[in-house]
């Protein structure tokens, strides 16, 4: 009987001894606002939490652990827990961290003797007279006879200008029907229902519906959005096409 009480107690004892306990606390700015999302370590035990939108946080913890505060912006500061601050909430207060300006160096500044301060801070003076020769160069009007006709020029004789006929185009349709084809591969088709000795034949039909080519047709380049187009056009056409002959 007595060696069961003894088993029981130690057993008590050593689940009292090992139980979990949690710290909680709250933490708030010098102006006692509530600090969201700081960061709070356990250094003991490296688990980490962040405190809510109201400064609250709880992790695990025992008597004896130092936690360590730290948000952007703020003062860093560790915490050692008492046994006080495991029976109730731990309040921190958080002070704003200092910015440090960057001292500037200034390398040349104004001595007070107009003497030296003239030389330091005027340009020299072949760079002033360098700057007024070109703004008078600039302002100067060219003289006619620079740009007048050598002896045996030939000079293009002015007036309302002259035609030089239809500039001839890289493509034709034929050229744009074979590169459609190409480009979009018979399966494209295939999945339309359109069969493939009549691929080339619906082409024509969809251009012949109004399908722009003009700029297609005179630079032989049929861009990737010209392909989008002529791809969106097929769904205006492609119901005509099926349709009987005497619907079309």
């Amino acid at each position: 009987m007595k060696l069961k009480l003894f088993f029981f107690l130690s057993t008590f004892f050593f689940i009292h001894i090992n139980a979990q306990t949690y710290i909680f606390g709250k933490v708030v700015s010098e102006d006692n606002s509530e600090i969201p999302d700081v960061t709070v370590i356990n250094i003991r035990t490296d688990e980490m939490v962040l405190t809510n939108r109201d400064g609250h946080f709880m992790l695990s913890g025992r008597a004896g652990d130092e936690l360590r505060f730290v948000k952007a912006g703020y003062e860093r500061l560790g915490k050692k827990v008492s046994k006080d601050n495991i029976e109730s909430p731990i309040n921190i207060t958080l002070g704003r961290a200092t910015i440090l300006i960057p001292e500037v160096e200034v390398k040349q500044g104004i001595t007070g003797n107009l003497k030296i301060d003239t030389r330091n801070l005027n340009r020299p003076k072949k760079v002033e007279k360098l700057v007024k020769d070109i703004d008078q160069y600039i302002k100067q009007k060219t003289d006619p006879r620079v740009l007048a006709a050598k002896p045996g020029e030939f000079v293009q004789p002015k007036g309302q200008g002259f035609f030089i006929g239809k500039v001839k185009n890289k493509w034709d349709d034929i050229d744009l029907i074979n590169y459609l084809h190409m480009a979009l591969g018979e399966d494209y088709f295939v999945h339309l229902k359109i069969e493939k000795p009549q691929i080339d034949h619906f082409i024509t039909y969809v251009m012949a519906g109004g399908f722009e080519r003009k700029n297609i047709l005179k630079y032989g380049f049929c861009s990737d959005a010209d392909l989008y187009r002529f791809q969106r056009f097929i769904l205006t056409r492609i119901s005509s096409y099926r349709a009987p002959q005497t619907q079309r």
